[in-house]
């Protein structure tokens, strides 16, 4: 398969997937767009084995397998050999590489396993597509095993005791994604706006927790730190329609989380002026659209533990549609 099939199968993805991002990716050019689907369609895989129905030992191995993949990836544009041809801004980016490979220490073993890469990059359209993005930007490719980190921990069924904990997650499912769109989008100061990005993907990501707080709950799973139950007094019970029970103690608890979800959007969306034009409308266009979210969780905070709180195609559209006017999304009203 050739580069331009392989990324014409990222951004079919995307489009059809991508339920949230795909409004924000739509607004870059189409070089960093055709790149950002590549790192897209691979972290999907992730997520899609690691919420799969294979047991649990087979997703284990599923991800041990992606990540030998990607680190391969991440070896050979690290390599001397490797010809990476940077676009656009990003020229000062390299300090991404090595930080997210330097985090991935422990799974340098699986950068010794060329043959394995080179049969899976020339029959796999997704790993085709992001070794060439990873050629043509400096993203840091070894990032994602710190994604596969976090899908391994669901996979295990981790529960966490406090924040510090569940940050920790965070920083693994989504700061990781922040640090890699970084790596697509450029900027000048890299060791300001790799923090940014990480703390953007960390709002996300309790956003996401809190949205799906009722689905979760039914495959067991909850994410919400355990020293926050104890503090408000609450507890997750089953009610009699099989999600968790309305409870004022809980729904307390929510809007905590909220407003904590909150704090990390105004500190994540300090990155939004390092970014040029178009890269900045679709980090506002994605943030918005989870911000809105999270407004909307606000102010129906017990709605959480009933449905699955979303917004229309309508209203999704509009926020990136001012994204790319260059409405300027602001963290704090209530």
């Amino acid at each position: 398969m050739d580069v331009s099939a392989a990324y014409r199968h990222c951004e079919e993805i995307t489009r059809s997937q991508a339920r949230n991002f795909s409004y924000g990716i739509r607004l870059l050019p189409p070089p960093k767009r055709r790149a950002l689907s590549a790192v897209y369609a691979f972290a999907r895989r992730i997520d899609d084995i690691g919420d799969g129905s294979l047991p649990s030992d087979e997703k284990l191995a599923a991800l041990g397998q992606a990540r030998a993949e990607v680190m391969a990836l991440a070896a050979e544009t690290e390599s001397p050999s490797g010809t990476r041809q940077v676009q656009d801004d990003a020229p000062h980016q390299d300090a991404l590489h090595q930080d997210a490979l330097h985090q991935d220490a422990l799974h340098q073993d699986a950068l010794h396993q060329d043959a394995l890469h080179q049969d899976a990059l020339h029959q796999d359209p997704v790993l085709i597509a992001l070794a060439d993005a990873g050629r043509r930007f400096p993203i840091p490719l070894a990032a994602f095993g710190e994604l596969i980190d976090g899908c391994e921990a669901d996979v295990r069924g981790t529960s966490y005791a406090t924040f510090d904990d569940l940050h920790q997650y965070c920083r693994c499912v989504a700061g990781s994604i922040g640090r890699l769109s970084l790596g697509v989008f450029g900027t000048r100061d890299v060791a300001t706006a790799a923090p940014l990005a990480d703390a953007l993907g960390v709002a996300l990501q309790l956003t996401n927790i809190l949205r799906d707080i009722r689905e979760d709950y039914g495959t067991g799973r909850v994410y919400l730190p355990a020293e926050d139950f104890k503090r408000f007094g609450a507890e997750l019970r089953r009610s009699g329609s099989g999600g968790p029970a309305a409870d004022p103690k809980l729904v307390e608890l929510v809007v905590f989380e909220a407003d904590r979800a909150r704090d990390w959007y105004a500190q994540g969306l300090q990155l939004m002026p390092m970014l040029d034009r178009r890269s900045a409308a679709c980090t506002g266009a994605m943030a918005g659209i989870y911000y809105r979210l999270l407004q909307s969780i606000s102010a129906s905070p017990d709605a959480v533990l009933h449905r699955r709180v979303s917004l229309s195609a309508g209203q999704k559209a509009t926020v990136a549609a001012k994204a790319l006017a260059g409405a300027t999304l602001r963290a704090g009203a209530h």
